[in-house]
């Protein structure tokens, strides 16, 4: 039977359009549906509502992008990826892993309790609780003030002196202060790792003048040679792991001393930059390995049920 993959995204971008053409050519039936336009319903059989579907439902989920709301919205289109799991069918990554890594917090939590390297990291609400860090902490080492939630670089803060530290409303009340990881620079260099299923598919370095080396930041994307490949793809493929990621971007940072740190799982990574040094093709890498593992599933392990797709495929 042709399965048909559902692909979560909020935005037509080529990443998401070039997963769909790779699991149309493989024989599976693809739509593409913003998260924010699948209903609660229970009027359906499912108690789901998903555009193109007619009432059926896809046989995996394939998640590449939630677009920001208010923290109901936000919610509720998670309670979504909730309910396709609760119905028995794979979402690749799950609402768990992807509530996981958008905490950073419980990201940092997950890693140090694999026994993975990360950088000491506190987490606290309220300008008391943050200043009684800084004072402890900024004697032997700068602090690096994240958002919980956030990415790509952006709100990053270094702390130096307890003036550094942000009023309360600008932070929501809640500071993630983690160790400054001393590296030479500038240039300055760290890793992008990416795992699918538990296999390394690729990673690059990402050197820049900014010690916050993202590339939408300016940092340039180059080839991985004699940086320790196997530790790395290692690290990375651990800290998925530990996150419970089907497939996973993961920043690695070298210390001065070549020790290398997890600093953060992205589960709905970005990987134009990466695949513009690397042979592999992500998109083709992640669709034959959603598609082997349906293939490879216990026999009945999917619900008979009456897949049919009404609306043309990536709609």
């Amino acid at each position: 039977m042709i399965p048909p993959i559902l692909i979560v995204s909020d935005v037509s971008d080529t990443r998401s359009k070039g997963l769909a053409a790779r699991l149309d050519r493989r024989g599976a039936v693809v739509a593409t549906v913003p998260l924010a336009a699948i209903a609660f319903d229970t009027g359906s059989p499912s108690g789901l509502s998903i555009p193109g579907f007619d009432g059926a439902l896809p046989d995996a989920v394939l998640v590449r992008s939630i677009a920001a709301g208010s923290f109901e919205a936000v919610t509720r289109r998670l309670g979504v990826l909730h309910a396709f799991a609760k119905l028995s069918i794979p979402v690749w990554n799950s609402a768990q892993a992807i509530e996981r890594c958008v905490d950073k917090s419980m990201t940092t939590f997950l890693l140090k309790n694999a026994g993975l390297p990360t950088p000491p990291t506190f987490a606290v609400e309220g300008r008391a609780m943050a200043e009684a860090i800084a004072e402890r902490e900024l004697p032997f080492t700068p602090l690096v003030l994240k958002p919980l939630f956030g990415a790509q670089g952006r709100g990053i803060r270094l702390i130096e002196t307890l003036s550094d530290l942000p009023a309360e409303d600008e932070v929501n009340s809640v500071y993630y202060l983690q160790h400054y990881v001393p590296r030479p620079g500038p240039p300055f260099r760290d890793f992008r790792v990416f795992v699918c299923a538990g296999e390394v598919l690729a990673m690059m370095s990402r050197r820049g003048d900014d010690w916050i080396t993202n590339v939408n930041r300016g940092a340039v994307p180059e080839q991985v040679a004699g940086h320790g490949e196997t530790e790395l793809g290692a690290l990375a493929s651990a800290a998925a792991a530990a996150i419970g990621a089907d497939f996973a971007g993961v920043d690695i940072v070298p210390a001065a001393d070549g020790q290398l740190f997890v600093l953060e799982v992205n589960s709905m990574p970005a990987w134009s930059g990466l695949q513009s040094v690397v042979a592999v093709n992500i998109a083709d890498a992640i669709a034959d390995a959603l598609l082997k593992f349906l293939a490879d599933r216990p026999e009945g392990a999917a619900a008979a049920r009456p897949y049919r797709l009404t609306a043309p495929a990536n709609s």
